[in-house]
């Protein structure tokens, strides 16, 4: 009987059972249970990672900037400086960047960048995710973060908005940011954003700054070689700098151009042979600016106005008033009149020897050398060979040469008797080169500086300036900053002052022996020449004749009309003002006295006509500003007084220009400063001569001959083509022709006549035959200077009075007396500080005074000068101010 598998299973007696167990049911669902919780568990923990990557990236990203700004986005570049013609004269920025297109960039460089930074540019997304890994890998081995990852994006965003710290966080930022620069922009923009914003060196940013800068040429024009240079600049600037590191360079530039092969770029050939060539460098030595100091005053005046970082990164485009070939002729003129008077002054023998300061020929760097010099510069050179008859010098890396024939100036025939190896000698470049070497001739820097600043009359516009000798040396502009004494450009104040009082041009003056209390002045030539007119009193820069007059319209009167004038410095209320004891500026100087051409207007001084920004839009105009000073008939008659200078007077080698000028010269006491201010009908110019240290320049060196022969060559320039120039009213004024005529003739030579002594009751007649024994004694007014005998010693001050005295008031001086009662000196206020045009007051003739012994006038209260405030100059006591 068959038997069933159920009955199989079921047990039939109560013995021990050998049947296998029964088998057990399936465990798949159990299995599946377990499997979708850790389904869930790994489900969850990726959502709180992607959570929290999420919660990261916002939090992170808050403060991120937003993509679209990337599309106005406008890298750091210069602000470019142009003169009245649109001639780039100079720039501005901190970061030298030339912006260009796509297509500014040659394929080669291109393909440089991409095979050495980042392979995969064209194809991914922004981040590298292979290269991160890799980069993962070889920290973590390395315990270190040696390995970089960025793409050009990733560099991108990080040098376009964040800091190059090399954290977590900024590279999670930089990842974001990167992928929203990648769905924004294409690759063409992407690279041409990076080509742009790169740092390269050397204070280079961008493709184009830098290909100029190493190779001076486009970017768009580069080689294979320099191409695989500039490629490898970005991993590290400074340490590939191929200036700094050339062998650096020169393997990192192999290593770009083994990429470039494996990515089948270049063939092997190319690669072998550009590996074979070296750096090739041409670098562009930066030029020195033409006009530095007037660059400085620009860069000060926008940074006011605009603040220092839109000047330096704005990319502005600044119009100023600069005149290039002025301002060229304006340098040439202060170092060559600087070199003429240093030949002049003769071989002071100040020289520098490195070798005693304890370094090498070899390794010595003068501040001239860090821009490149031209045939015709004045630079400092380091002397690395002697010979009798030759001397053999480095400038940089340039060697030049001198002969003989280029030191003979300096009374020494031989080289090796006053020159030696390491000696740092100032010389003068010449377009000559001999055996390789430049020709140069030997020069003298002792210290002297010069200055020079030049406007145009109508506009206040300045021209030239010129602020020092070497602007390598010495950055502080002696045009604008420096305060020195003036002497006799100090006396148009004066003389100004005493026009409006009434005063004519031909009034007779006596340049005799006075005392103002315990002031004894007297005349630069030591000399008196008795009665004169005030236009020969003025020409000659006669000190008693200036004197008098501020005497007697008051010195507070002189003050008020040098502050009318533009003049803002301090100025004591003492007499020996009137010679010029008082500190101006170059700048001040040179605006006052283009009030006299300009019929009594200011106008002043301006530096910027316009200022644009990138896109063309003007951002600011500085229009002429403009003030009345005094009225139009004083400043007539001041012309006829200035040009008389220029005609007969103390500047009348100025009338060698043939044209028309008029203008004062300025010498202080014991020659420390010299000065020239004059113009044309179209422009004012000044120049000022002297030593920081405020050194005597020498016997005899005034202003007329230190000065003077800087402000010609200035202006030769600056009247060429205006030949048929004249001054206001010239032509429709022929009173003002007849005086200017007058003024123009040098005085008539005294004829010696006898002088009979006079009687004690002799009473004056209205006309004597012969002038007064005293030459103090005012003569009559017939403008005419009479012939005086011999001049008598200047009268001994009383022995009560203080030194170093002035009066504060006019005095009742009987070499000035008082005028006629029927008329008073006008107060001439102006409303606003200008001088309003009033008809003139009646002529003041000056009487004849009493014959008498001696001419001293009534004592006031003495009142001392107070002390000056640069102690290294002595205060402007009378003895100062012996002046032309």
């Amino acid at each position: 009987m068959a038997v069933t598998p159920e009955q199989s299973m079921q047990p039939s007696g109560l013995g021990r059972s050998h049947r296998l167990p029964p088998e057990l049911p399936p465990l798949r669902p159990r299995r599946r249970k377990l499997a979708g919780k850790k389904a869930i568990i790994v489900l969850l923990t990726l959502a709180v990672i992607t959570g929290s990557l999420a919660g990261l990236t916002l939090v992170y990203s808050v403060d991120l900037p937003q993509i679209h700004d990337l599309e106005r986005y406008r890298p750091s570049t210069t602000t470019d400086l142009y003169d009245q013609k649109g001639r780039n004269i100079g720039s501005f920025a901190l970061e030298r960047r030339i912006v260009i297109n796509y297509d500014g960039f040659a394929p080669v460089l291109r393909q440089a960048v991409i095979s050495i930074e980042d392979k995969t540019f064209e194809s991914h997304g922004g981040i590298n995710f292979f290269r991160i890994g890799g980069a993962l890998v070889h920290d973590l081995r390395t315990h270190g973060r040696g390995q970089g990852a960025s793409t050009l994006t990733m560099q991108l965003a990080r040098n376009l908005f964040l800091s190059a710290d090399r954290t977590a966080i900024r590279k999670l930022q930089e990842a974001y940011l990167s992928i929203q620069i990648e769905r924004a922009f294409t690759k063409e923009q992407i690279f041409t954003l990076y080509g742009n914003q790169i740092y390269l060196g050397s204070g280079m940013y961008g493709f184009e700054a830098a290909s100029q800068y190493f190779f001076s040429k486009h970017a768009k024009d580069l080689t294979l070689t320099e191409a695989a240079l500039l490629a490898g600049l970005p991993k590290g600037p400074v340490a590939y700098s191929p200036i700094l590191s050339p062998e650096k360079a020169l393997r990192r530039r192999n290593l770009v151009l083994s990429e470039m092969e494996s990515d089948g770029v270049i063939t092997h050939a190319q690669a072998e042979q550009a590996r074979q060539a070296p750096l090739g460098l041409h670098v562009a030595h930066p030029e020195m600016s033409v006009a530095p100091w007037f660059q400085e005053e620009v860069r000060r005046e926008l940074e006011k106005r605009f603040g220092s970082e839109q000047v330096h990164e704005a990319g502005l485009r600044v119009d100023t008033t600069l005149d290039l070939e002025l301002q060229q002729t304006a340098n040439r003129a202060v170092v060559d009149g600087l070199a003429i008077y240093e030949r002049r002054r003769g071989w002071k023998a100040r020289i520098q020897n490195v070798l005693n300061d304890g370094i090498s020929i070899e390794d010595y760097k003068h501040p001239d050398w860090a821009l490149k010099s031209h045939p015709g510069d004045y630079v400092h050179a380091i002397v690395t060979g002697i010979l009798p008859l030759e001397i053999r010098a480095r400038v940089g890396a340039d060697e030049v040469v001198l002969l003989p024939d280029d030191w003979k100036w300096t009374g020494q025939h031989y080289a090796d008797a006053f020159i030696k190896p390491g000696d740092v000698i100032y010389v003068h470049l010449t377009d000559t080169v001999e055996e390789g070497a430049r020709r140069a001739s030997l020069e003298q820097d002792s210290g002297a500086q010069g200055s020079l600043l030049a406007i145009d009359n109508t506009t206040g516009d300045v021209l030239a300036m010129v602020g020092g000798r070497d602007y390598a040396l010495s950055q502080f502009n002696r045009a604008t900053q420096a305060e020195r004494q003036t002497g006799s450009s100090f006396k148009p104040y004066v003389y100004t002052a005493a026009i409006e009082g009434g005063a004519k041009p031909d009034d007779i003056i006596v340049d005799g022996p006075v005392s103002f209390g315990s002031y004894t002045p007297h005349n630069y030539e030591n000399d008196y020449k008795g009665a004169m007119t005030l236009t020969n009193a003025f020409a000659e820069s006669r000190n008693i004749p200036a004197l008098k007059l501020a005497a007697r319209v008051g010195i507070h009167k002189v003050i008020d009309v040098a502050h009318r004038f533009g003049v803002t410095s301090n100025i004591p209320a003492y007499l020996p003002i009137a010679l010029g004891a008082v500190e101006i500026t170059l700048e001040e100087q040179v605006a006052s006295y283009s009030v006299f051409p300009n019929d009594g207007i200011r106008v002043k001084p301006r530096l910027i006509r316009k200022v644009s920004n990138a896109d063309g839009i003007t951002l600011w105009e500085d229009p002429p500003a403009v003030d009345e000073v005094i009225s139009q008939q004083t400043a007539r008659t001041m012309m006829s007084l200035l040009r008389a200078v220029t005609a007969h007077g103390t500047g009348a080698q100025a009338s060698q220009l043939n044209h028309p000028v008029g203008g004062k010269t300025g010498t202080t006491s014991d020659y420390t400063d010299a000065w020239f201010l004059g113009f044309s009908p179209s422009i004012t110019c000044g120049v000022w001569v002297g030593f920081d240290s405020r050194e005597s320049l020498g016997e005899k060196e005034t202003g007329a001959k230190a000065a003077l022969p800087i402000w010609m060559t200035m202006m030769k320039q600056a009247i060429a083509s205006k030949d048929n120039e004249q001054f206001l009213g010239e032509q429709t004024s022929p009173k003002a022709n007849q005086l200017l005529k007058a003024a123009a003739e040098p005085p008539a030579k005294p004829i010696p006549a006898a002088t009979p002594k006079p009687s004690s009751d002799a009473k004056p007649k209205s006309a004597p035959a012969a002038p007064s024994a005293n030459p103090a004694a005012t003569q009559p007014n017939h403008g005419v200077a009479y012939p005086t005998a011999k001049s008598p010693a200047a009268p001994k001050p009383a022995t009560d009075a203080k030194p170093n005295s002035a009066p504060l008031a006019p005095a009742a001086n009987p070499a000035i007396p008082q005028p006629r009662s029927a008329f008073t000196y006008p107060s001439a206020k102006p409303p606003g500080g200008a001088a309003t045009r009033t008809p003139p007051p009646p002529a003041l003739r000056i009487p004849t005074a009493p014959t008498s012994q001696k001419t001293t006038p009534p004592t006031p209260k003495p009142t001392s000068p107070p002390s000056h405030t640069n102690s290294t100059e002595p205060s402007p006591s009378p003895k100062h101010q012996s002046d032309r």
